[in-house]
């Protein structure tokens, strides 16, 4: 055992390397906390029973013998929570683990990564602290701000799915956690995001079903997928009009029967939980282009919120949140109770005459770059808050041809390459065509006069649409 100096008070902290060489490197990185960092060897070198210091158990993966080992119920028996050693690239994902192997450390983990991880740990030992980075505040100064926290809390703590539509950056994830926050139940179980623009081609069924363990190659531990993770709480769906038909399919079967079977399984598990889903897309305008399933829409929005852009809130909002996303930056900083720089008026106003089309995430970064050209200029330099704000404008005119007009022109030399191809692949054959296409007839038949695309005569015994 080796003695080190403590952050609050005494941590134990137990080691199980196994095959890999552990101890020495944790006791070099916690030389500079007082905790007792102890060797331990096999899985039963504890009493069952809660230690009255609070403990922390670092166990290498190679531990585990034949899958026998439970972390769940290890935990449960010895009172303190695990922290898993595990050897796989820097890049593994790891989700793949279920909840109860949540604390996970790279067998190649730097000093830096192990302290925040014990001491986070050692912070909800003592008592649930949390972080002193708190989140940000939830502003809502304008009316149509104030119309939609209304609806949002109205709606809290119903069982009902729910849609949340709105631009890019306009923070539909804080609206969605305020749903699940504020529901009885659900609000006590996890609250699961996932972006669905991020799932790689391939990956859907392990992501979101989960997989047994040997279900494939490089399966070695059993995998809880994003339906089971979500059980008893909330799973927040980001950027749901990019997911895939087929993709749509099999979520759409889920929410209808509740059930769920993992990769290499044939075990059917029960699964609760509430979908909020967000988009930035139109949905309705999808479903007519049949590119999203209707039965999945309806299915999905019972609820519909739509959370208003930046400039629709109003230069009231804008200043709020500019001037809390500076007070808290500078708070965060202070290293002693002087007082706090006030922010000038020419700033503000500039704030509030300024369009942010990223929203509020365009504006806390625009906050952030100010604030540190005050912390290194100690003032509120007004040449060099113009140039950020001149850089930010040339940017966005250069942007909103690119996107307004220049992508939208992209996207439709696409489709009109993408229909002439499968058509001279199916000798103009319309019915072929759209079969392939995965679209209706009349659908192709409209988008053949909207790109102007001209063929022959009708085919025989057809009249157009």
């Amino acid at each position: 055992m080796q003695k080190i100096k403590a952050p609050q008070e005494n941590i134990d902290i137990y080691v199980w390397e196994g095959k890999s060489d552990i101890y020495d490197r944790i006791v070099r990185c916690l030389v500079s906390a007082e905790v007792d960092v102890m060797r331990a060897d096999g899985m039963d070198a504890l009493p069952e029973q809660p230690k009255l210091s609070p403990s922390i158990a670092i166990i290498s993966v190679t531990m585990i013998d034949g899958g026998r080992f439970n972390a769940d119920d290890w935990q449960k028996a010895h009172g303190m929570p695990v922290i898993w050693v595990a050897e796989a690239p820097r890049a593994y994902d790891s989700r793949v683990y279920p909840p109860e192997y949540s604390h996970i450390l790279m067998l190649d983990f730097t000093c830096a990564e192990l302290r925040r991880l014990v001491f986070g740990l050692a912070g909800e030992l003592h008592g649930g602290a949390k972080s002193t980075q708190e989140k940000d505040p939830l502003i809502a100064e304008s009316d149509v701000m104030k119309t939609l926290l209304k609806e949002t809390v109205a709606f809290a703590d119903c069982d009902s799915n729910v849609l949340i539509a709105g631009e890019t950056g306009v923070g539909k994830e804080r609206i969605a956690r305020l749903l699940h926050e504020n529901h009885q139940r659900y609000g006590k179980g996890p609250f699961v995001a996932v972006n669905c623009g991020a799932i790689p081609d391939g990956l859907f069924e392990s992501h979101f079903f989960g997989h047994a363990k040997g279900a494939f190659t490089g399966a070695m531990l059993a995998h809880k997928g994003y339906f089971e993770q979500a059980d008893n709480g909330t799973l927040f769906l980001d950027e749901i009009g990019d997911l895939p038909l087929y993709q749509q399919v099999k979520l759409l079967r889920v929410l209808e029967q509740s059930k769920v079977t993992r990769l290499g399984s044939a075990v059917e598990i029960d699964v609760e939980f509430r979908l909020v889903a967000a988009t930035n897309r139109n949905l309705r305008e999808l479903v007519k282009q049949e590119m999203f399933r209707s039965d999945l829409y309806y299915r999905m929005a019972v609820i519909e919120l739509r959370v208003p852009s930046l400039e629709e809130r109003g230069e009231v909002d804008k200043i709020a949140i500019f001037s809390g996303i500076v007070t808290q930056i500078f708070k965060n900083a202070a290293r002693d109770s002087s007082p706090l720089p006030e922010i000038p008026d020419w700033l503000l106003r500039l704030v509030a005459a300024t369009r942010f089309r990223g929203n509020v995430r365009e504006l806390r970064n625009i906050a952030e770059r100010i604030t540190i050209i005050h912390r290194q200029l100690g003032d509120w330099d007004r040449s060099a808050i113009d140039r950020v704000f001149h850089a930010l404008q040339d940017l966005k005119v250069e942007g909103d041809i690119e996107d307004q007009v220049g992508t939208r022109k992209k996207w439709d030399a696409a489709d009109r390459n993408r229909i002439i191809e499968a058509l001279d692949a199916h000798n103009w054959r319309r019915q072929d065509t759209a079969n392939h296409l995965k679209m209706s007839r009349k659908v192709l038949w409209e988008k053949m006069r909207k790109f102007q695309i001209i063929d022959g005569d009708p085919e025989p015994g057809e009249v157009e649409p």
